[in-house]
């Protein structure tokens, strides 16, 4: 396991992937790490889809005009969805939840890409929520929130340059 420093620096979004498989234990421990993930008075309102058919994938990465074609090169693909009758922040619950999933992914040593729906729409104005709902039979009132792609690394990228953190941007006691 990496230190939690460099797993941060080293979480980069991974658009490319292999063609192998993530192992069953893989697939275990990135489960384990959202059913872990904090949330508002542990009402754990977020639910997860968890896709490999390769023909689902393939319809997934078509859900919004853009930005979510990487999802067809991905083995799995876990799709985080929300009740927002359980909980008001739902949808902050749902992204640690999402984020959860990437740190564990980076230290397996997989790549994973984050792919936004909630408030995105196909190039017709279609909701990429309802699209995603419909292809995967999901009930009301889940809310979709995103989309993880993951699969074992197919590109190289550099870890965060520490030299582009905008100190600037930290402000003490007052803004």
């Amino acid at each position: 396991m990496e230190t939690f420093s460099r797993l941060i620096q080293t979480r980069r979004s991974m658009r490319k992937f292999t063609e192998e498989e993530l192992t069953k234990e893989e697939v275990e421990l990135l489960l384990r790490a959202a059913l872990m993930a904090p949330s508002s008075k542990r009402s754990n309102p977020w639910q997860f889809v968890v896709v490999d058919d390769k023909d689902t994938l393939e319809a997934l990465s078509k859900c919004k005009e853009a930005g979510a074609g990487l999802i067809a090169g991905a083995p799995l693909a876990v799709v985080v969805v929300a009740d927002p009758l359980v909980s008001d922040v739902w949808i902050e619950d749902a992204s640690v939840a999402t984020l959860m999933i990437q740190l564990q992914a980076e230290d397996l040593g997989l790549g994973s890409c984050w792919v936004q729906v909630r408030e995105r729409f196909t190039a017709d104005g279609v909701s990429a929520g309802d699209v995603v709902r419909d292809l995967l039979e999901i009930p009301q009132p889940l809310q979709v929130l995103s989309i993880v792609a993951i699969g074992h690394k197919g590109m190289e990228r550099k870890p965060f340059d520490e030299e582009h953190l905008q100190w600037e941007k930290v402000h003490i006691n007052k803004f």
